[in-house]
Parts: C-alpha cells; sequence; structure tokens
C-alpha cells in the first residue's frame, strides 16, 4: 500500500487538517526533478541540504519543497503541543478531583474520565508516530528523485530535536497510575501468616512492538500501579538498568544456558539507575529442571563499585567482606548466607576464567499492587547490548576495570539495539487459581506476543559474536529482528585469527538452533513470517547499515569460493545464477539432517542396481539366443538387446544423478546454508525419463510381437514341441489381428 493511502486510511478524522500534507510534499518533489531535468540539472546542483541559493525573485521549486517542509513541521508541533497542554489541564483538573471519600457514582465517573485521558494518549502518540513517519517517507522519496541534493540525512539529525518528537510523557503514565489506584482504592498487600499455601509459580516473556508499549502500559496502569523502588534512579515511570554478564572466551556459560543444561549458570552485576554505578549487585541464576519439580535459583549479594575488580581479581577476600557485614550489624545469620555465595561466584569466575563480556542496558518499568506478588510485571524498553571489552582497545582486565569505559567510542559491530520492548508477566497464583480476567485477555490479545525463555544475554552473545557461538536460539530466525541483527554483523575483513579459528571449529560441528520446532511442511515460515506482524514502528536505521552488514552477515553461512563442479552442478535446485539472500539466517542442523541425506541416496542406488541388474541379465540372454534357429528366439533377441540398451543406460544416469545431488547437499549441509537442500526438478525428470523408456520398450515389444507373428507363419519353419504353445498363441493373436 502506498503512504499517502495508508496515511489517509489511519488519519484520525477530527485532526484531519493538523496532519502532514504528504501529497503536496509529493508534487513539489515532482516538481523539483522536472525542473532539475528540463535545466539539466544546473539549478538544482546549485542546491544543497537547506541552503537555498537564490537565481531570481521567484523561488526554485527545491526551496519551494524546503519551506513547504519546514511549515508542515511547525504545523505538527504545533497542534502536538496544543494537545499536550489541553491533556494536562485535564490530568490536573482530575487529580485535584481524587480523594478518599468517593461516591460509588463518583469513582465511575472519574474512572471514565481517567480512561479517557488514557485514549487521547494513545491517540497522541499515534498522531506523532504517523506524521515523523511521513516525514521519513517523504524525504526518502526527495533523495530518490534528486539524489545530487540529497537532504534526508540532514534533516532526520534536525528533525529530532523538534520538542514533538522528543517528547517523553512517561511521567503523565505514573500520574495516571496513581489516580486510577487511588480511585480504585488500592491498599498495599500485607505479608501472609500462617500455615503454608502451595503457589504456581510461571514467568512468562513477551515480545511488543514499539508502536504498542504505550497501548501495553495503559492497560496495565487501569488495573495495577507502578511500583517505584527507588525514586531518586527513575525517569518517569521507568529506571535504568545495567547488567554486565560474565563468560570465558569458549562461551561456556551461553551454551549451556542456551541449552537449559541443568545446573547451567549466569553471573552477572548490575547496577540501577543513570549515573556511575555506586552499588553493585553480584548476582548468579542457577536453571533448574521445572519438569521435575525444581525451581531455578537467582541469588544476589551487593558490593561498593570500588571492591568489584579485587573481588573478580580474587583480592577482595571473603574474611574482608564479613568484616564489613558485621560493621554494618548483620546477622550471623545472614552473614554466613552471603558469605557462602560470595565465596562460589569467586571461585567460579576463577576456575571457569570468566571475564566482563557482554552488557545489557535498558529502561525498567515495574507494575505490582504494593507487595502483593501474585501478579507483577516488568517492562523493558530501549533494550541495547553492547561489547563489554573493545575493539582495539585495552579489554577491561588490561586497564582494570570491569565495565567498559565510558569514553570510548562504539563501533558498530560492537553494540546492538533490540527493536522490541520485552513484557515479562510473573504469576504466583494458588494452585486451581485462574489469573485476573483482564491479565488473561492481555496475554490472550494481539498487543503482545510469547518468546518462550528469551533471554537478553543469549541474545546479546548470538548477536555480537556470531564467530564464536555454536549455536542460536531459535528467535534468531524470526524476521522482525533480522535487520538490527545486521546492523550489527562484522564484515569479514574484520573477523582476527581467534574468531577464525572459532569458525573453523563452527563449521565441523553444524551450527543448530534451539526452540521449537517448526510445524512439518513449514520450513521457512519463520523466515517470511515476522513474529510480530509487519506494524510500522519509529526505529530510525542507518541506511547503508542493513545492506552493508546483509554482505557482512553471509561470513558465517556463505559458500566458499567457486569450487571446480559448481558448474557441473548448476542445474541442479539452489545453485542457478540466483543472488543470495543478503539475510541469511542459519538453519537446525542435526546429525539426522545428514543420515538422511544418505538415506536418500542409498535409495536412488538401490533402483538403479535394480535397473543395472534386469540390463545386465537380459544381455547375457541375449547372448544366448543369437545361435538358435527358431525366429522366436532371433526376433525376441533383437527385443531383448533393445530393452537393455535402455536401462542400463538409464542406470548409469540415476547414478551419476544420485552421486551428484549427494555431493551437492552435503556440501549445503556442512556450509550451513539456508536455501532448500531438497532437488525439486531432479526427480521430474528421472520419472520422465523411465516413463519415456518404458513406453518406448513397449512399442517395441508391440512391433517385435507382430514381427515374430509373421516370421513363423511365412517361413516354413516348425517349431519344436517345446515352442508349439508359443506357436498356437501366436497363430490365435494373428487370426484375431487379420478380423481387425
Amino acid at each position: 500500500m502506498k503512504f499517502g493511502k495508508y496515511l489517509d486510511e489511519k488519519k484520525r478524522a477530527l485532526w484531519a487538517p493538523h496532519y502532514v500534507d504528504y501529497k503536496a510534499l509529493k508534487d513539489l518533489i515532482k516538481d523539483c526533478a522536472a525542473a532539475a531535468e528540463l535545466n539539466d540539472g544546473w539549478q538544482s546542483s546549485q542546491v544543497t541540504s537547506l541552503s537555498v541559493t537564490r537565481f531570481s525573485s521567484r523561488d526554485l521549486p527545491e526551496e519551494q519543497f524546503f519551506k513547504r517542509l519546514d511549515q508542515e513541521v511547525s504545523k505538527v508541533g504545533k497542534f502536538t503541543a496544543q494537545l499536550v497542554t489541553t491533556l494536562r489541564g485535564r490530568l490536573q483538573k482530575l487529580q485535584d478531583s481524587v480523594h478518599k471519600d468517593l461516591k460509588p457514582g463518583e469513582r465511575d465517573e472519574l474512572l471514565e474520565e481517567a480512561k479517557a485521558i488514557g485514549d487521547e494518549f494513545l491517540q497522541l502518540e499515534k498522531y506523532v508516530n504517523l506524521n515523523y513517519m511521513g516525514f521519513h517517507k517523504i524525504l526518502k522519496k526527495h533523495d530518490k528523485a534528486l539524489p545530487q541534493t540529497p537532504c534526508r540525512q540532514f534533516y532526520i539529525s534536525h528533525l529530532h530535536q523538534q520538542p514533538w518528537v522528543q517528547g517523553n510523557y512517561s511521567e503523565l503514565m505514573v500520574v495516571l497510575s496513581n489516580i486510577f489506584s487511588e480511585v480504585r482504592g488500592d491498599t498495599l498487600a500485607e505479608a501472609q501468616g500462617g500455615s503454608a499455601q502451595a503457589f504456581n509459580r510461571s514467568t512468562t516473556k513477551y515480545w511488543i512492538r514499539t508502536s504498542d508499549v504505550s497501548a501495553v502500559k495503559r492497560t496495565i496502569i487501569e488495573n495495577m500501579p507502578v511500583f517505584v523502588f527507588n525514586a531518586e534512579n527513575y525517569s518517569g515511570d521507568a529506571q535504568l538498568v545495567n547488567s554486565v554478564y560474565f563468560d570465558n572466551d569458549s562461551l561456556e556459560l551461553y551454551h549451556g544456558r542456551l541449552d537449559k543444561k541443568p545446573g547451567a549458570l549466569a553471573i552477572r552485576v548490575r547496577w540501577y539507575g543513570p549515573n556511575d554505578p555506586s552499588l553493585c549487585f553480584v548476582e548468579r541464576k542457577i536453571h533448574k529442571e521445572s519438569w521435575k519439580g525444581e525451581k531455578s535459583v537467582k541469588e544476589r549479594f551487593t558490593l561498593p563499585e570500588a571492591k568489584v575488580v579485587p573481588y573478580i581479581e580474587g583480592e577482595y577476600t571473603a574474611e574482608e567482606y564479613e568484616e564489613g557485614l558485621r560493621a554494618k550489624g548483620k546477622s550471623e545469620e545472614d552473614i554466613a548466607k552471603a558469605s557462602k555465595l560470595f565465596r562460589e561466584i569467586q571461585l567460579t569466575i576463577d576456575s571457569k576464567q570468566l571475564k566482563p563480556f557482554v552488557r545489557t542496558q535498558y529502561m525498567r518499568s515495574a507494575f505490582q499492587m504494593g507487595h502483593d506478588r501474585s501478579v507483577s510485571f516488568t517492562l523493558d524498553t530501549n533494550l541495547v547490548m553492547l561489547k563489554e571489552n573493545p575493539e582495539g582497545a585495552p579489554t577491561c582486565a588490561i586497564s582494570g576495570r570491569w565495565f567498559r569505559d565510558p569514553a570510548l567510542p562504539v563501533s558498530r559491530t560492537e553494540i546492538t539495539r533490540f527493536p522490541h520492548a520485552v513484557l515479562e508477566i510473573k504469576l504466583a497464583l494458588p494452585e486451581g487459581e485462574s489469573p485476573p480476567e483482564w491479565v488473561a485477555d492481555l496475554m490472550e490479545s494481539d498487543l503482545i506476543t510469547e518468546v518462550h525463555k528469551m533471554s537478553k544475554f543469549i541474545h546479546g552473545t548470538a548477536t555480537l559474536f556470531p564467530e564464536m557461538v555454536r549455536a542460536v536460539p531459535y528467535w534468531m530466525d524470526d524476521e522482525s529482528i533480522r535487520a538490527s541483527i545486521l546492523n550489527s554483523a562484522p564484515d569479514a575483513k574484520q573477523i582476527d585469527s581467534r574468531a577464525r579459528d572459532a569458525q573453523i571449529v563452527a563449521e565441523e560441528k553444524p551450527r543448530k538452533r534451539r526452540g521449537p520446532e517448526p510445524a512439518a511442511g513449514d520450513e521457512d515460515s519463520t523466515l517470511h513470517h515476522p513474529l510480530l506482524g509487519e506494524g510500522p514502528t519509529l526505529q530510525l536505521m542507518d541506511e547503508g547499515g542493513a545492506a552493508g552488514a546483509g554482505r557482512s552477515l553471509r561470513r558465517v553461512g556463505a559458500p566458499p569460493a567457486e569450487r571446480p563442479w559448481d558448474k557441473v552442478l548448476a542445474w541442479l535446485p539452489g545453485s542457478k545464477n540466483k543472488k543470495p539472500m543478503a539475510t541469511t539466517i542459519p538453519q537446525r542442523l542435526e546429525p539426522k539432517t545428514f543420515l538422511a541425506s544418505e538415506r536418500t541416496f542409498l535409495s536412488w542406488m538401490h533402483m538403479a542396481i535394480t535397473l543395472a541388474s534386469i540390463a545386465t541379465a537380459l544381455l547375457a540372454f541375449a547372448g544366448s539366443s543369437k545361435d538358435k534357429l527358431d525366429p522366436l528366439h532371433k526376433v525376441g533377441g533383437n527385443l531383448v538387446l533393445f530393452v537393455a540398451f535402455i536401462l542400463l543406460p538409464l542406470s548409469i544416469l540415476i547414478v551419476a544423478y544420485a552421486a551428484m545431488v549427494f555431493v551437492w547437499r552435503s556440501n549445503q549441509i556442512a556450509l550451513k546454508q539456508a536455501s532448500y537442500i531438497d532437488d525439486r526438478r531432479g526427480p521430474y525428470l528421472l520419472v520422465t525419463l523411465v516413463v519415456l523408456a518404458l513406453t518406448a520398450i513397449f512399442v517395441a515389444s508391440s512391433v517385435d510381437l507382430v514381427t515374430a507373428w509373421k516370421e513363423t507363419h511365412s517361413s516354413g519353419y516348425k517349431a519344436p514341441v517345446h515352442t508349439a504353445v508359443h506357436k498356437q498363441l501366436f497363430d490365435n493373436l494373428g487370426s484375431q489381428l487379420g478380423r481387425i
């Protein structure tokens, strides 16, 4: 669908005059292109970006375009500011109307007004997104029509400085959440005492399109307040979270977590807030098998930032840590528990040679009813993963740091930006009890998409270290995150010797994709149907990033230089002068894939050997019939030779085909190609040849049968006793043919 039509369908009728006039801007671009063509590019070449040279009192077409573009940006900005002012006033009035002694009728009216304000904020966000997309599209169209005067990159930067684009209304969501909470009369839940109660605890993760985040937030805050742990670290309704994950050069912890091995570890150091870390949380997560009734364990203790490096290097001992806890007045039981965890994590770091590897950074919003954890939500937005050890600079260990120096620049291959928000729903309900209806409705809605066992650490490692991992998670195949993966893919020339060694190991051990199997007959569904649909987002992407990264990612799964037999195999499927996809995604490969290829090869060989055996036997029979005087044997011997000369070349052709396909398919599997490895043309060709051969044999047999009858009927040869029956059959057949 053309964007102009899309804009007309999606715009709100009440606000229609205030949207970007996409058609007028597009017409001005056509005028600019026509003027440039008419003047042979002379006038247009004088106009660069927003600096316009005037040649007469009349504006140039391109000058008219930029003036109109500025007017449209200003129009959208003024209307957005007007809407925000109005909504803030309504919100303040509603907040002043809320008090404890509300009557039921008043409470319902205030709830309806709060929902109406929430709906208006959603409409405002859609308005901003739609107009931003319109400017983005029109600038792209300008650069395409007028490549001699590109302006998109500059003007997008200018657009990002506009208040209506930078607008952050998260603090208003907190106010709205508090209003909902007060109107509902929420009370803080108290700790449950008494007898122990069995609870079913479950955690499920979902992806949310950027354009749907506000809608999900609005749904949650209508039923549950924002849970603020520490107001100092919060910006609006969210706080910044940094987590530094540890691993070694063989990615032992990554592969253990990916394979969900019992006891698989994840070790990280986390801090909260936008400032440099002061108080750090050293955490350890241990995976347990839930189907065995075991629960995964998450433990942590705190350390001052200055003690993290000595702790990692083993210089800060457990005895010193215990003394610090006693000075704070901690109980001996708490000290013993914390000291045990302190020693175990320190021993793991030393024995496994762990080091800072990947950092995740995101804005986290938490939603919880006081201290009642039966239903809680965490929503992570602006999710970023980056390499903790910079490329071409001293590592953290060499520079005496435990996290990346923020003063160092971050290159494209050192960072990946996740395009979706991640919602985590935690339920701790008594056995037999269902979640609240609104939670069930949200879980079944189209706003969120479940991604089983999604892990930020696993995704960041798989994306930033593609040449080192032996396996990748199943969600890496999803089309909706492909561009972000390609933007971070390294160029082939940037892969160092260690990476090349790792890739050799990866080629010897096929790269696998862990996770749910696709349905039978739907192998390519994950490559063509985005997990989150095709909804547009406001994520600004580098134009050359995806294409360039597409070339570099092919380093992992692309074929090597052309081999001598490639031209011979050019007629086979998957090798017919097709340009490889820019988005090469590794597929799931297992030993059974190689075994299936071998079984197919042996099946073709079995057919070929059977045909060859029949042909050889017929040749032997024909040789023994040459010296016999019986016309039946003479004519029949010619037929046998004809059949043998058809079947024997056919069997040789099948052997050659089976061998060539087996070699080609084995190479495709070994190189982890994302193309099809089934042959869609060869079997049809062979079946056609077999049908033609059998037809030729049938026709030749019919002709031979008539010829043999004529020979025996016209000659004076008397058939021996053992052929009398055959002669009688020929006579009967001849009489029938004569009647016809």
